[in-house]
């Protein structure tokens, strides 16, 4: 079984605070390339998801058809789309 892509994209902040990573709207992560440059507390919480996804997985999804996960900073909230691709 040949795994997916998995890109990880910040679209939405809900906090107060700027990211102390300094990721910023529309940035965008590349899980197996690039997956050191996000933040490690944000990565804590994708991981378990993109888990799922690797292996064959659903994520339930939301509102705007996709799935979403939150930073875990209060202050900041970055919110995360994950995304797949073959």
């Amino acid at each position: 079984m040949k795994k997916p892509k998995i890109t990880i994209t910040l679209v939405d902040q809900k906090g107060t605070c700027g990211c102390h990573r300094g990721h910023k709207i529309g940035d965008s992560f590349d899980f197996d390339t690039e997956r050191g440059a996000l933040c490690p507390m944000a990565m804590h919480v994708a991981f378990p998801y993109i888990d799922i996804l690797r292996y064959g997985g659903n994520l339930p999804t939301g509102k705007d058809g996709d799935f979403r996960f939150c930073c875990p900073d209060a202050d900041v909230i970055n919110i995360f789309k994950l995304e797949t691709s073959e």
